[in-house]
């Protein structure tokens, strides 16, 4: 309620303030009043266009001093670096393009502006200036393209020849469960028709697939550092998004289909938290918490959903670890496999029925020989 009035407030004072202006300028008996530029507005707006070129370059510096700290650190990946390269050097270009033909086009406005009695010269065309503005932009941008297809395909080369890690990341709303392939390094087969949500099966895997038994779902992610990962993505329910904005790593997670994605983690989270622009960024961040009174953070890499997915979406998310080898296999080892945690329940159950039933056989028996003595 205190937004709207406020809100209200500021509409009738730009109006009130408009109506003055109108009733300045009726005032002003021997002022022009014609509605076409004369020479004097136009050098005046030859001097605004100026001034808006100082405006736009001031901001785009401001901006990059101000928020460059808000940037990601170094990408923790071994692709990572060469998709940083990319997009810097793609951003070098488009600052480069955009400073010149905005000072150009600031420029030639002013120095090309109306004047009494001044014809304007006009080109019908010009076959040197129209190639000259056609084939440069073809060039960068055919160069940026196959550049880009080049990085892409190296990045999304998924293959297991170099014995990688096998992980399935499964979305829903409103989070994220991975799925390790156990000792045999082999997910089981799973489909959402087989979801048992009373025998705690959610991933809806094959129960009766052996690759399955020894299956290890967990809510955090470990990844060991230096070894190549094949994430295998699925989702449930709408079309989900694997963000992970460290690893420079996304992928859509679509309903129905099973997509990848394959990278190489270079740098542990302990590792990661020493990197200066890290540990800066966790010095702010805790000052801000700790002016809203909150515990202090910690750095994390982080799983996220990059899809707006419904009301819960900005919740989405997961803790990633990078660690070292054996840290990661120390970790796995501590881990229950879907068959001890699942599938040992259905074996357990059906065994004491047997064992009820054969009791329950047993006591009628016992209760018919003593009737018949």
């Amino acid at each position: 309620m205190t937004a709207l009035l406020t809100f209200t407030v500021l509409v009738l004072v730009a109006i009130a303030i408009w109506q003055m202006t109108k009733i300045f300028e009726l005032s002003q008996t021997k002022t022009e009043r014609s509605q076409i530029a004369n020479d004097s507005d136009n050098k005046n707006n030859g001097y605004l266009l100026f001034a808006f070129l100082i405006f736009i370059y001031g901001i785009t510096i401001f901006s990059f001093a101000k928020y460059y700290k808000m940037l990601l650190p170094e990408a923790a990946s071994e692709h990572g670096g060469d998709y940083d390269q990319l997009m810097w050097v793609s951003f070098a270009i488009i600052f480069f393009v955009q400073t010149i033909t905005q000072a150009l086009l600031h420029y030639f406005g002013y120095k090309y502006r109306g004047e009494k009695g001044k014809k304007a010269l006009f080109f019908a065309d010009n076959d040197r200036l129209e190639f000259i503005w056609t084939i440069i932009p073809v060039i960068v941008l055919a160069g940026l393209i196959l550049w880009g297809l080049y990085t892409w395909t190296n990045i999304m080369d998924i293959n297991e020849d170099d014995d990688p890690l096998i992980v399935e990341l499964y979305a829903q709303q409103f989070n994220w469960t991975a799925r390790y392939g156990g000792d045999d390094n082999v997910l089981g087969e799973a489909n959402v028709r087989l979801i048992d949500i009373a025998n705690a099966n959610v991933l809806g895997i094959d129960e009766s697939d052996p690759n399955a038994e020894d299956d290890i779902i967990v809510k955090e992610l470990h990844l060991p550092v230096g070894r190549k990962v094949n994430f295998k993505m699925r989702s449930q329910d709408v079309l989900h998004s694997a963000y992970m904005p460290h690893f420079r790593a996304q992928m859509n997670c679509v309903p129905g289909m099973v997509t990848q994605f394959s990278f190489t983690p270079t740098i542990t989270t302990e590792e990661m938290r020493l990197n200066p622009d890290v540990v800066d960024k966790v010095k702010r961040t805790n000052a801000i918490r700790a002016q809203k009174g909150d515990d202090p953070w910690e750095f994390d890499y982080i799983l996220l959903c990059n899809k707006i997915c419904g009301k819960s979406h900005y919740n989405m998310q997961m803790k990633i670890i990078v660690e070292t080898e054996e840290e990661f296999n120390a970790w796995l080892a501590e881990q229950q496999t879907f068959k001890a945690s699942v599938m040992v329940d259905e074996t357990e159950t059906e065994t004491e029925e047997q064992t009820a039933s054969t009791e329950e056989v047993a006591d009628v028996e016992s209760e018919e020989t003593a009737s018949e003595e």
